[in-house]
């Protein structure tokens, strides 16, 4: 190794400090070079939109089951083999429409033969009443007792019992004629045939054999269960005057399938229960709605849009332009001076896409609708005005 001698170290120490200062130049000219470059960009754009001021309604959302008003199990009230099945399964039926036959020939073996018997009874009735016709006028010349004339006329009563008991053996016997032939009881859809032609099924006296069901479809109930806070604030809102009782007035229900972001059928109030559930603290209700087009069964699914409130003035924004800070929700403004700032903000419903804000934005805040991410607290943007929906009215805050 080379020696060093004190002459060669110093010089490479002044070397070396040279070369250090140089570079510390050169990191300081590249830091204010990157500062001006900073300076030089311009505030990042955004777009602000004000508020929309319309008329809004406050609308309780539930989930509902649907049933159908009428349900059916049809029943055969006379025993005997089934001959034919009349109808096609999942169909729509109509009351009176025939769905089974059951063999008629034992019935109307025992309606003619009770014909029969009310023939006779008719005849003993008209024999009887000539008899004590003839009695009373030979009991004027005391041809017959009055003993006799009583007899005849208890065979005349006898007689008109025993007509009356064979017009109700007659009728019943016409009625299960009648009970071979399974009619519709109502109108809807058929479920499916149970009993097939060739077996036997049982009647009334000896535990009615099901033949099918039917479901009446238009219109159609949806129960759903409202919780005691909302029942609470609705009944204190019909008190104040506020909001018509569903108890006594058919208020507007509006319903979303499954897999709808917009309500597709509407219909009314029908039902309120007369208590609240003990185990779960809501109260059962119950809708009418209009199923024309039948696309709703019972048992399925649904979210029950009913009136909240009386109509009201609101401000509106899109829900884009809500962030959360924490446990709250705020929105960005741009002041006048291009700076951006944070409020605050109490939400409401959602209204034909657009957020409810109740309380913390003034009519004439340009609330930042897009490019959320680029504002900065305190620091200046590029604002530009979003256009208006076709559909919306004037921003609360523009001029006339």
């Amino acid at each position: 190794m080379t020696r060093l001698d004190r002459g060669s170290f110093c010089r490479y120490q002044r070397c070396g400090g040279a070369t250090i200062g140089l570079l510390f130049a050169l990191a300081l000219a590249g830091c204010d070079d990157k500062a001006q470059s900073q300076a030089a960009e311009p505030p990042p754009p955004v777009t602000v939109a004000q508020p929309v001021k319309r008329t809004v309604t406050d609308w309780d959302e539930f989930t509902g089951r649907f049933e159908a008003i009428e349900e059916v199990q049809v029943r055969a009230r006379v025993g005997g083999f089934v001959d034919s099945v009349q109808f096609k399964d999942g169909a729509i039926v109509h009351a009176g429409d025939l769905l089974y036959i059951i063999d008629p020939r034992p019935f109307e073996a025992v309606a003619l033969q009770a014909q029969g018997q009310l023939d006779d009874a008719r005849a003993r009735q008209e024999l009887a009443k000539r008899e004590l016709d003839r009695g009373l006028t030979l009991v004027q010349t005391s041809a017959v007792s009055e003993q006799v004339v009583d007899q005849r006329r208890q065979a005349l009563q006898a007689a008109y019992a025993a007509e009356t008991q064979a017009e109700g053996a007659l009728k019943a016997a016409r009625l299960n004629v009648e009970f071979t032939h399974v009619l519709a009881p109502i109108t809807g859809r058929v479920s499916r045939h149970l009993v097939t032609p060739g077996n036997l099924v049982q009647g009334a006296d000896g535990g009615a054999t099901l033949l099918t069901s039917i479901v009446s479809l238009d219109p159609i109930y949806i129960y759903f269960d409202v919780d005691e806070q909302t029942y609470q604030r609705n009944n204190k809102l019909w008190f104040e005057g506020k909001r018509p009782s569903s108890r006594d007035t058919a208020n507007p229900v509006q319903v979303m399938l499954t897999g709808e972001t917009k309500p597709s059928h509407e219909g009314a109030m029908d039902f309120l229960d007369n208590r609240l559930d003990v185990s779960t603290a809501t109260l059962r209700s119950r809708a009418v709605i209009q199923n024309k087009d039948l696309s709703i069964l019972p048992g399925q699914f649904g979210r029950v849009r009913i009136i909240g409130s009386s109509p009201y003035e609101a401000l509106l924004i899109p829900d884009a332009a809500i962030a959360t800070d924490q446990s709250r929700k705020i929105v960005f403004v741009v002041k006048g001076d291009n700076t951006v700032e944070a409020k605050p903000v109490v939400l409401g419903p959602l209204d034909d896409g657009l957020r409810v804000i109740r309380e913390g934005l003034e009519a004439e805040d340009h609330v930042i609708v897009d490019g959320i991410q680029r504002a900065r607290v305190g620091a200046k943007v590029t604002p530009k005005m979003a256009q208006a929906r076709a559909d919306d009215k004037t921003p609360a805050g523009a001029k006339p």
